[in-house]
Protein backbone atom coordinates (compact mmCIF):
# COMPACT_ATOMS: atom_id res chain seq x y z
CA UNK A 1 0.00 0.00 0.00
CA UNK A 2 1.44 3.19 -0.92
CA UNK A 3 2.29 4.95 2.05
CA UNK A 4 2.04 8.97 2.08
CA UNK A 5 5.25 11.00 3.87
CA UNK A 6 4.57 13.78 6.30
CA UNK A 7 4.62 16.67 3.99
CA UNK A 8 1.99 15.08 1.77
CA UNK A 9 -0.34 14.29 5.17
CA UNK A 10 0.25 18.04 5.91
CA UNK A 11 -0.91 18.47 2.34
CA UNK A 12 -3.50 16.44 2.05
CA UNK A 13 -4.98 17.93 5.64
CA UNK A 14 -4.96 21.62 4.61
CA UNK A 15 -6.79 21.19 1.19
CA UNK A 16 -9.72 19.50 2.53
CA UNK A 17 -9.39 22.33 5.35
CA UNK A 18 -9.66 24.58 2.50
CA UNK A 19 -12.75 22.80 0.82
CA UNK A 20 -14.76 22.64 4.09
CA UNK A 21 -14.09 26.38 3.64
CA UNK A 22 -15.30 27.11 1.24
CA UNK A 23 -18.75 26.04 2.44
CA UNK A 24 -18.33 27.19 5.70
CA UNK A 25 -17.80 30.52 4.35
CA UNK A 26 -19.47 33.37 2.45
CA UNK A 27 -17.51 32.82 -0.97
CA UNK A 28 -19.07 33.66 -4.01
CA UNK A 29 -20.03 30.53 -6.07
CA UNK A 30 -17.02 30.86 -8.87
CA UNK A 31 -14.55 30.95 -5.60
CA UNK A 32 -16.65 27.63 -4.63
CA UNK A 33 -15.90 26.09 -7.65
CA UNK A 34 -12.18 27.19 -8.41
CA UNK A 35 -11.30 25.68 -4.72
CA UNK A 36 -13.04 22.23 -5.56
CA UNK A 37 -11.46 22.56 -9.12
CA UNK A 38 -7.94 23.57 -7.76
CA UNK A 39 -7.98 21.14 -4.82
CA UNK A 40 -9.10 18.19 -6.81
CA UNK A 41 -6.44 18.90 -9.28
CA UNK A 42 -3.59 18.63 -6.46
CA UNK A 43 -4.59 16.15 -4.59
CA UNK A 44 -5.12 13.91 -7.43
CA UNK A 45 -1.80 15.21 -8.68
CA UNK A 46 -0.32 13.58 -5.53
CA UNK A 47 -2.27 10.33 -5.57
CA UNK A 48 -0.99 9.50 -8.77
CA UNK A 49 2.69 10.52 -8.28
CA UNK A 50 2.25 8.05 -4.95
CA UNK A 51 0.65 5.48 -6.65
CA UNK A 52 3.09 5.04 -9.04
CA UNK A 53 6.03 5.19 -6.70
CA UNK A 54 4.55 2.53 -4.73
CA UNK A 55 3.86 0.15 -8.32
CA UNK A 56 7.38 1.19 -9.37
CA UNK A 57 10.12 2.35 -6.42
CA UNK A 58 11.92 4.61 -8.74
CA UNK A 59 14.20 7.39 -7.88
CA UNK A 60 12.82 9.81 -10.29
CA UNK A 61 9.62 9.14 -9.13
CA UNK A 62 10.31 9.58 -5.37
CA UNK A 63 12.03 13.33 -6.74
CA UNK A 64 8.82 14.30 -8.35
CA UNK A 65 7.08 13.84 -4.93
CA UNK A 66 9.67 16.00 -3.02
CA UNK A 67 9.46 19.10 -6.02
CA UNK A 68 5.63 18.86 -6.01
CA UNK A 69 5.71 20.43 -2.67
CA UNK A 70 6.73 23.94 -2.75
CA UNK A 71 4.40 24.29 -5.81
CA UNK A 72 1.54 23.09 -3.89
CA UNK A 73 2.57 25.77 -0.81
CA UNK A 74 2.00 28.50 -3.35
CA UNK A 75 -1.42 27.50 -4.40
CA UNK A 76 -2.54 27.34 -0.98
CA UNK A 77 -1.60 30.84 -0.65
CA UNK A 78 -2.94 31.88 -3.85
CA UNK A 79 -6.09 29.84 -2.59
CA UNK A 80 -6.11 31.56 1.04
CA UNK A 81 -6.18 34.74 -0.72
CA UNK A 82 -9.60 34.03 -2.59
CA UNK A 83 -11.16 33.89 1.14
CA UNK A 84 -10.73 37.34 1.55
CA UNK A 85 -13.55 39.70 2.76
CA UNK A 86 -13.99 43.53 3.13
CA UNK A 87 -11.70 45.08 5.51
CA UNK A 88 -13.62 47.44 7.46
CA UNK A 89 -12.18 47.54 10.76
CA UNK A 90 -8.51 47.83 11.66
CA UNK A 91 -8.42 47.28 15.75
CA UNK A 92 -5.35 44.73 14.81
CA UNK A 93 -3.30 46.94 13.04
CA UNK A 94 -3.93 49.89 15.40
CA UNK A 95 -2.80 48.14 18.28
CA UNK A 96 -0.05 46.53 16.17
CA UNK A 97 1.51 49.17 14.68
CA UNK A 98 2.11 50.60 18.63
CA UNK A 99 4.76 48.12 19.14
CA UNK A 100 5.91 48.29 15.48
CA UNK A 101 6.81 52.40 16.36
CA UNK A 102 8.23 51.38 20.13
CA UNK A 103 10.76 48.62 18.26
CA UNK A 104 11.69 51.14 15.22
CA UNK A 105 11.86 54.25 16.84
CA UNK A 106 12.05 54.32 20.59
CA UNK A 107 14.30 51.15 20.84
CA UNK A 108 16.62 51.91 17.67
CA UNK A 109 16.25 49.46 15.59
CA UNK A 110 16.27 51.16 12.21
CA UNK A 111 18.62 53.57 12.78
CA UNK A 112 20.86 50.82 13.71
CA UNK A 113 19.90 49.05 10.76
CA UNK A 114 20.77 51.87 8.58
CA UNK A 115 24.07 53.03 10.77
CA UNK A 116 25.78 51.99 7.84
CA UNK A 117 24.38 53.26 4.96
CA UNK A 118 22.29 51.20 2.65
CA UNK A 119 24.50 47.68 2.98
CA UNK A 120 22.16 46.06 5.11
CA UNK A 121 18.68 47.31 3.92
CA UNK A 122 19.65 46.39 0.98
CA UNK A 123 20.59 42.64 2.63
CA UNK A 124 17.24 42.63 4.62
CA UNK A 125 14.99 43.48 1.49
CA UNK A 126 17.07 40.76 -0.56
CA UNK A 127 16.22 37.97 2.14
CA UNK A 128 12.86 39.02 1.52
CA UNK A 129 13.23 37.68 -1.87
CA UNK A 130 14.70 35.10 -1.35
CA UNK A 131 12.11 33.51 0.67
CA UNK A 132 10.30 32.11 -1.92
CA UNK A 133 13.65 30.52 -3.54
CA UNK A 134 14.26 28.77 -0.06
CA UNK A 135 12.15 25.94 -0.55
CA UNK A 136 13.99 24.57 -4.07
CA UNK A 137 17.62 25.55 -3.00
CA UNK A 138 17.00 23.69 0.15
CA UNK A 139 15.68 20.41 -1.49
CA UNK A 140 18.93 20.85 -4.27
CA UNK A 141 21.26 21.02 -1.17
CA UNK A 142 20.19 17.92 -0.06
CA UNK A 143 20.45 16.02 -3.47
CA UNK A 144 23.84 18.07 -3.88
CA UNK A 145 24.74 16.08 -0.80
CA UNK A 146 23.51 12.87 -1.82
CA UNK A 147 20.97 12.88 1.09
CA UNK A 148 17.75 12.06 -1.40
CA UNK A 149 15.29 10.14 1.13
CA UNK A 150 15.85 13.02 3.98
CA UNK A 151 13.80 14.89 2.31
CA UNK A 152 10.53 14.84 4.27
CA UNK A 153 12.30 15.54 7.70
CA UNK A 154 13.41 18.83 5.68
CA UNK A 155 9.64 19.43 4.19
CA UNK A 156 7.16 18.29 6.76
CA UNK A 157 8.08 20.93 9.48
CA UNK A 158 8.61 23.54 6.96
CA UNK A 159 4.80 22.55 5.26
CA UNK A 160 2.94 21.91 8.54
CA UNK A 161 4.14 25.56 9.52
CA UNK A 162 3.85 27.34 6.48
CA UNK A 163 0.05 25.57 6.09
CA UNK A 164 -0.93 26.34 9.45
CA UNK A 165 0.13 29.74 9.62
CA UNK A 166 -2.39 29.98 6.30
CA UNK A 167 -5.15 28.20 7.80
CA UNK A 168 -5.11 31.05 10.46
CA UNK A 169 -5.83 33.61 7.96
CA UNK A 170 -9.69 34.24 7.78
CA UNK A 171 -9.98 34.51 11.53
CA UNK A 172 -7.62 37.77 12.02
CA UNK A 173 -8.63 39.94 8.84
CA UNK A 174 -5.41 42.69 8.70
CA UNK A 175 -3.90 44.53 6.24
CA UNK A 176 -0.28 45.14 5.48
CA UNK A 177 1.16 48.61 8.04
CA UNK A 178 2.54 49.33 4.20
CA UNK A 179 -1.03 49.68 2.88
CA UNK A 180 -2.88 50.62 6.35
CA UNK A 181 -0.36 53.58 7.14
CA UNK A 182 0.62 54.81 3.72
CA UNK A 183 4.07 56.65 3.92
CA UNK A 184 4.61 56.54 7.54
CA UNK A 185 7.16 54.16 9.83
CA UNK A 186 9.27 53.58 6.21
CA UNK A 187 12.91 53.10 5.71
CA UNK A 188 14.96 55.39 5.15
CA UNK A 189 16.63 53.70 2.34
CA UNK A 190 15.03 52.91 -0.92
CA UNK A 191 16.86 49.74 -2.74
CA UNK A 192 16.03 47.87 -5.88
CA UNK A 193 15.40 45.03 -3.88
CA UNK A 194 12.60 47.03 -2.17
CA UNK A 195 11.08 48.14 -5.37
CA UNK A 196 11.07 44.69 -6.63
CA UNK A 197 9.73 43.51 -3.37
CA UNK A 198 6.94 46.66 -3.50
CA UNK A 199 5.93 45.39 -7.28
CA UNK A 200 5.22 42.00 -6.27
CA UNK A 201 3.95 42.38 -3.29
CA UNK A 202 1.58 44.86 -5.24
CA UNK A 203 0.15 42.15 -7.78
CA UNK A 204 0.75 39.14 -5.78
CA UNK A 205 -0.10 39.94 -2.10
CA UNK A 206 -3.21 38.66 -1.10
CA UNK A 207 -5.92 40.58 1.13
CA UNK A 208 -6.84 38.36 3.62
CA UNK A 209 -5.12 38.57 6.13
CA UNK A 210 -0.83 39.47 7.40
CA UNK A 211 -0.96 37.32 10.60
CA UNK A 212 0.87 35.24 11.36
CA UNK A 213 4.05 35.75 9.13
CA UNK A 214 4.08 32.91 6.44
CA UNK A 215 7.09 34.39 5.36
CA UNK A 216 9.12 33.87 8.72
CA UNK A 217 7.31 30.67 9.91
CA UNK A 218 8.51 29.21 6.47
CA UNK A 219 11.79 30.33 6.82
CA UNK A 220 12.64 29.51 10.22
CA UNK A 221 11.14 26.24 10.17
CA UNK A 222 13.12 24.96 6.69
CA UNK A 223 16.12 26.41 8.52
CA UNK A 224 15.49 24.05 11.89
CA UNK A 225 14.50 21.26 9.22
CA UNK A 226 17.29 21.42 7.50
CA UNK A 227 19.32 21.04 10.68
CA UNK A 228 17.23 17.86 11.52
CA UNK A 229 17.64 16.32 7.50
CA UNK A 230 21.79 17.13 7.97
CA UNK A 231 23.11 16.80 11.08
CA UNK A 232 25.97 16.55 9.40
CA UNK A 233 26.91 19.56 7.53
CA UNK A 234 25.60 22.36 9.73
CA UNK A 235 26.83 25.40 7.25
CA UNK A 236 23.76 24.51 5.42
CA UNK A 237 21.43 25.04 8.06
CA UNK A 238 23.10 27.55 9.34
CA UNK A 239 22.98 29.78 6.45
CA UNK A 240 19.31 29.43 6.34
CA UNK A 241 19.24 30.32 9.88
CA UNK A 242 21.07 33.83 8.73
CA UNK A 243 18.63 33.79 6.38
CA UNK A 244 15.58 33.21 8.21
CA UNK A 245 16.31 35.94 11.25
CA UNK A 246 17.04 38.35 7.93
CA UNK A 247 13.55 38.00 6.75
CA UNK A 248 12.15 38.16 10.04
CA UNK A 249 13.51 41.77 10.65
CA UNK A 250 12.89 42.15 6.75
CA UNK A 251 9.13 41.63 7.76
CA UNK A 252 9.38 44.54 10.37
CA UNK A 253 11.67 46.67 8.70
CA UNK A 254 10.50 47.50 5.50
CA UNK A 255 6.51 47.72 7.05
CA UNK A 256 5.87 44.56 5.38
CA UNK A 257 4.13 42.49 8.52
CA UNK A 258 3.75 44.29 12.23
CA UNK A 259 6.23 42.40 14.58
CA UNK A 260 3.51 40.48 15.99
CA UNK A 261 3.29 38.50 12.70
CA UNK A 262 6.49 37.47 12.69
CA UNK A 263 6.48 36.70 16.73
CA UNK A 264 3.85 34.61 16.01
CA UNK A 265 5.24 32.98 12.77
CA UNK A 266 8.30 32.19 14.63
CA UNK A 267 6.67 30.26 17.61
CA UNK A 268 4.65 28.01 14.74
CA UNK A 269 7.63 27.11 13.61
CA UNK A 270 9.67 25.76 16.64
CA UNK A 271 6.01 24.43 17.57
CA UNK A 272 5.52 22.50 13.98
CA UNK A 273 9.85 21.42 14.33
CA UNK A 274 8.68 19.79 17.78
CA UNK A 275 4.94 18.26 16.22
CA UNK A 276 6.81 16.76 13.16
CA UNK A 277 9.91 15.74 15.36
CA UNK A 278 10.34 11.88 15.07
CA UNK A 279 8.76 9.49 17.71
CA UNK A 280 10.70 6.97 19.48
CA UNK A 281 9.15 3.17 19.26
CA UNK A 282 10.64 2.31 22.44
Amino acid sequence: MAQLRGAEIAVVVYFLYTTILAFALPVSLEVRRAILLMNAVALGGLSLLVWAHSLRRRSLLGGLRDWYIPPLILLAYREMGWFARPHTSQAFEETWVVWDRWLLDDVGLRAAIEAFGPLLPFWLELSYTLVYAMPPIALAVLYACQRPRRTDPLLFPFTVAVLFTYALYPYFPSEPPWRVFPGEDLPGYDTLPRRANAAMLASQGIRTSVFPSGHVAGALALALGMRRALPEKKWPSNLLLVLAVSIAVATLYGRYHYAVDAVAGALISLASFWVTRPRSRG
